[in-house]
């Protein structure tokens, strides 16, 4: 499989790690020349913009981004813990004014939005409807939310988040077991991974992993927008994983093609 990359799965497949992550360990499967992200973009198809929740960027830095990437290239940016955790969803437009102009650098690479929610913030239908109803007038991406409170995986929740076009990203370890599946809207789907048993820090096993490629490509298959994002970044395990898993893909797919 060491010829294979994300380049060479499903084009609707954005499979990668949160801050593109690039594991010492794994080095040599990525291009010598080039930036980090030249380099992490020569293997993966997307990252998860994660710096975004602690401090601005400013437009050029994301334009600069966008440019340094293929075409087929995609961002998913997590929105600001001013927005999601200090104000908790409410009276934020100027904020996510701000923010929206500051990710609008990427142009066309900007492929999602990710609002993860503190996990104390339960589920108000009014307060989330009036959120996610600014946010899709405001911009036209894919939304995906991450909620880590147990309110949030209810059907009356489901059925607001399928109305308001927003996808529920399937998490691990997941505060509830629904929560480890995708949910909200049809045909966007997202897995959000921080590694289990220990949270940030584990790596997933390869029967794990092997049965994650099998349900990342049928959703893909299907006509989904995939994404699926590893956070188990803090002793590597993010990028041998996300490169386990876009290796299995890639081959499924050349096997196809060879048929």
């Amino acid at each position: 499989m060491s010829g294979l990359n994300g380049h060479d799965g499903p084009e609707n497949l954005y499979i990668g790690c949160a801050g593109g992550s690039l594991a010492r360990d794994a080095q040599n499967e990525f291009p010598v020349e080039g930036t980090h992200l030249q380099r992490y973009a020569g293997m993966f198809r997307g990252v998860e913009i994660n710096s975004s929740f602690h401090r601005t960027h400013r437009a050029s830095t994301y334009e600069r981004w966008a440019e340094s990437v293929p075409g087929s290239f995609r961002f998913a940016v997590k929105l600001p813990k001013t927005i999601t955790h200090e104000k908790r969803l409410t009276d934020v437009e100027g904020l996510v004014d701000s923010f929206l102009s500051e990710v609008g650098g990427l142009g066309r690479r900007l492929g999602c939005l990710l609002v993860q929610l503190p996990p104390s913030l339960e589920f108000d239908g009014s307060v989330a409807e009036r959120f996610f109803c600014s946010l899709n007038h405001r911009h036209c991406c894919d939304i995906f939310v991450e909620p880590r409170h147990s309110s949030w995986f209810t059907l009356d929740a489901n059925r607001l988040l399928q109305r308001l076009r927003v996808g529920r990203v399937a998490a691990d370890p997941a505060v509830i077991p629904v929560a480890a599946e995708p949910g909200g809207t049809p045909g966007k789907v997202y897995y959000r991974l921080h590694g289990s048993p220990q949270i940030y820090y584990s790596a997933y096993t390869t029967s794990y992993l092997d049965g994650l490629a099998f349900r990342l490509r049928a959703y893909a298959r299907a006509g989904c927008a995939v994404w699926c994002m590893f956070d188990n970044t803090i002793r590597g395990a993010a990028t041998l994983n996300a490169l386990h898993v876009t290796k299995k893909i890639a081959l499924a797919e050349s096997g196809e093609t060879r048929r």
